[in-house]
């Protein structure tokens, strides 16, 4: 095994004689034959090892194990004693606490002492574990990647080695190592795949694990494959406009894998794969309106589009006094225009040119409310601001963005949208307030 290990850290570029590594060992007989096969390899690492102190004297064993194979390598040795209260958090298993708790405290040696990487010696049985755990999770394609030789700082030089070649290793070499007996608790579901799921496989199915392991690799690299045809689809469908992302609902009404292309779309937006799967059929049953919410995101299925925008838009009254008038505030832009003869009216939904006589200061900008109504362009009788989003489409998502204008107690502009017959300017005006949408 010594050579094997050997080649694949030469092979993978995994390791560097030059530099400097952190053994993350437990004293378990996976995390001692790396740092046997270190050690006889002549590269340069310390240990660090955290006594959680959850198997009474079995812990403290672990830990007096471990410093003699410090001494006995001669290296140095980070120890850390914890218990349960330290590095557990309400909702997570003690595993899962422990091993956070853990990979906290090596990042923490690495900074300070300024190692190159932090080595752990997770196996082939980890690795199918690993692979196994996150399908039962639902994790789809990406699942079966499993761990990488090397992420981040986290570097495993193990992986493609068995459980068997590992115990053989040891064995001819007549080294010792420590038995962890809460390995042997299947309450743990690692514990369990690793005690009765894969000793079945391999006993009752030709190739067992090599064939599971030779079957992921297959599906992960159909996995590359989708993930090169999602960017190009994102990048030819998606389309980005004043914070907001569209997706034509044509473009996916019948194209094969529709879900997860547009799953991979808004999990990084916090959607779930049943939201998308909800929203989908909200498409096929033609149902209008649909609001999908996650944290801080909103996902609107409008007539012919999904739009993904925040749901965190706030915006406090805003008030404008005449002497503000030539300045810049929030996304308003305006001036005062002195005219004198001859004048265009610019004609622009993100504009707004107003009868400066008309306006009573000082004005007032803020989020439209249920009940507003104003004279729209054009117009004799009032309408509500409701009923305008309504005749002009405006996707409910973006309806709760709508600022209107104020002027004397009536609306004067319901921005980007329409202003009031009230305040158009006509022959007569002589000096106009132009506000444009910035």
């Amino acid at each position: 095994m010594e050579d094997l290990f050997k080649t694949h850290i030469r092979s993978k570029n995994i390791l560097d004689l030059n530099k400097s590594y952190l053994l993350a060992i437990s004293g378990g007989i996976d995390s001692v034959c790396l740092g046997h096969l270190l050690f006889r390899s002549g590269y340069s690492f310390s240990l660090g090892h955290v006594n959680f102190q959850l198997r009474g004297k079995e812990s403290d064993q672990d830990e007096a194990f471990v410093r003699d194979l410090a001494q006995a390598w001669n290296v140095p040795f980070f120890v850390k004693k914890t218990n349960k209260k330290q590095f557990m958090s309400s909702g997570i298993s003690t595993q899962m606490g422990a091993r956070d708790f853990r990979y906290q405290w090596f990042d923490e040696l690495l900074k300070e002492n300024g190692f190159d990487g932090i080595l752990v010696a997770h196996q082939f049985e980890d690795q199918i574990e690993t692979v196994f755990l996150n399908l039962l999770r639902g994790t789809g394609i990406e699942g079966v990647y499993g761990m990488a030789d090397k992420r981040g700082n986290i570097i495993r030089p193990l992986l493609p080695f068995s459980r068997i070649q590992i115990t053989g290793f040891m064995e001819e070499n007549g080294y010792a190592w420590r038995n962890d007996s809460s390995n042997y608790d299947n309450d743990y579901k690692r514990n369990l795949l690793r005690n009765r799921v894969l000793p079945t496989l391999s006993e009752d199915f030709e190739g067992g694990l090599q064939t599971l392991d030779l079957s992921f690799k297959r599906l992960k690299d159909t996995g590359k494959a989708f993930f090169e045809l999602f960017e190009t689809w994102k990048k030819d469908h998606i389309k980005s406009e004043n914070d907001y992302q569209y997706l034509e609902i044509s473009a996916i009404k019948s194209m094969p894998g529709r879900q997860s292309l547009v799953y991979y779309w808004l999990r990084d937006y916090g959607f779930s794969y049943f939201d998308v799967q909800d929203m989908l059929q909200s498409i096929d049953l033609n149902v209008l309106g649909k609001v999908f919410y996650a944290g801080q995101y909103i996902l609107n299925k409008d007539r012919d589009l999904l739009i993904l925008g925040k749901n965190d838009f706030e915006w406090d009254p805003l008030e404008i006094h005449l002497h503000d008038i030539e300045m810049n505030t929030k996304n308003l832009k305006f001036d005062i225009l002195h005219l004198e003869e001859k004048f265009e009216i610019v004609k622009s939904s993100e504009s707004a040119m107003l009868d400066l006589e008309k306006l009573e200061f000082p004005l007032l900008v803020k989020k439209w409310e249920y009940g507003d109504r104003f004279i729209p362009l054009g117009m004799e009788n009032e309408k509500k601001i409701s009923d305008l989003l309504v005749d002009l489409k405006v996707p409910l998502i973006q309806k709760k963005q709508v600022l209107v204008l104020w002027s004397g107690g009536k609306i004067a502009w319901v921005i980007g949208l329409r202003i009031s017959e009230e305040f158009k300017c006509s022959q007569s005006t002589k000096k106009v307030l132009y506000f444009k949408k910035i």
